[in-house]
């Protein structure tokens, strides 16, 4: 497991993870990268999401929804078995309990009831693990909207129950065939396809990358992870403070979420990515659906072609605030293989009765990993998002095991 980022000193409270700065930049990554036909609707989202985020009506009926349908606060369940094992003490923030079965639920139900709010009728959605697009259905046919979500067709097939899940729940799924057939081609073709129909259409952009304002916005939705656990830690742990705070980074919405909590704040950050899709800790500075961040390329500046176990993971970029986050040196950024992540789920579900989405398994990997080392010394207190539940990895599993 290669040390791609090294330690440094968490960074002042000097209001790391507030609001970025003017065209939604996050040091020198974010911006607004938009084809002329979307900038005007980047904007009404822009305008749209700060009138209601300063709203407390608005801000009222999403904490009723994520209490009385997503099933907030989840709870933080302490790893005993597994901790005493490592020879740390290893929480569970467990997103996976949420409905739905993951964090994306937090985003969707926001960006659901901000369409609304704009006055559009249907949203539009990409997925790569499938639990966006779960989260996406739900919220439409609770709240009376229409869903069209595009998945790659290599994901459809990894992902069938998810498939079926957001069919069930009315939702229109579109194969995507082109480039790789995984996340990065379903958010380029979800983008096009917003072009044509910003009039009726929200495009709910699912991980804190895109063109501004949806890094910053899927962040603030997702903030409720971390506001959860800082206020859950407080009271389980003596300290009040976890020493390091890890999660799992794909685009990076739950760990974005998690870290927000904790950013002014002596924890250690860690994002933990896939070996195959490692944006963070080796991509190089580039433009990718809208937004400026790290992205993996070739020598000609061409985008690579990423891969994971873990569809959710399969991206070959991260959000530009973890981007920046990383050359601040608030959060370090380290990455996991396949059968490393494949262990991780395997010992979680034998030690603690919980079967982990490949993702989250990621980020035990480099738990399990570094515990008892230099990284994680005996006695640390770690606080790991669960970000998801593994149902819909049992079919990969099943071939593995």
């Amino acid at each position: 497991m290669p040390d791609v980022s090294p330690w440094r000193e968490p960074v002042p409270p000097d209001g790391t993870m507030g609001e970025p700065r003017a065209r939604g930049r996050f040091g020198e990554y974010g911006g607004r990268y938009a084809p002329e036909s979307l900038v005007e609707a980047c904007r009404e989202v822009d305008e749209a999401f700060r009138e209601a985020w300063a709203d407390p009506g608005f801000r009222g009926a999403l904490a009723r929804l994520l209490a009385v349908h997503a099933g907030r606060p989840t709870p933080l369940t302490p790893a005993r078995r597994l901790s005493e094992a490592l020879g740390v003490q290893l929480y569970l923030k467990r997103e996976d309990l949420t409905h739905t079965g993951s964090h994306k639920i937090n985003n969707v139900l926001g960006q659901a009831l901000l369409a609304i709010r704009m006055g559009r009728r249907r949203l539009i959605a990409e997925t790569g693990a499938g639990q966006h697009g779960v989260a996406t259905a739900t919220a439409a046919a609770l709240l009376g909207l229409e869903a069209t979500v595009f998945m790659g067709e290599r994901d459809i097939e990894r992902q069938a129950l998810n498939v079926f899940r957001m069919r069930m729940l009315g939702a229109e799924v579109v194969p995507v065939s082109t480039g790789s057939r995984t996340l990065k081609d379903a958010t380029s073709e979800a983008m096009r396809h917003w072009v044509g129909a910003t009039g009726d259409s929200h495009y709910c952009v699912g991980s804190v990358v895109g063109p501004d304002p949806y890094p910053w916005m899927v962040r603030e939705f997702q903030r409720v992870i971390g506001d959860e656990a800082r206020a859950q830690c407080a009271a389980e742990l003596r300290t009040g403070v976890p020493d390091h705070v890890v999660a799992c980074v794909g685009g990076g919405s739950n760990a974005a979420g998690t870290f927000a909590g904790f950013a002014d704040t002596p924890a250690r950050l860690v994002g933990v990515e896939a070996e195959g899709g490692a944006g963070a800790a080796r991509g190089r500075l580039g433009v990718l659906h809208g937004c400026r961040s790290l992205f993996l390329q070739d020598d000609d500046g061409q985008i690579a072609q990423p891969h994971s176990i873990a569809a959710g993971l399969d991206y070959p970029g991260v959000g530009p605030e973890h981007a920046h986050l990383r050359d601040l040196g608030r959060a370090r950024y380290v990455t996991v293989t396949d059968d490393e992540a494949v262990g991780a789920a395997v010992r979680l579900a034998r030690t603690e009765g919980i079967v982990p989405a490949l993702e989250s398994a990621h980020a035990l990997a480099w738990v399990i990993s570094a515990a008892g080392g230099g990284d994680l010394p005996a006695g640390s207190t770690v606080l790991m998002t669960l970000s998801g539940r593994g149902d819909k990895d049992v079919s990969t599993l099943k071939e593995l095991l």
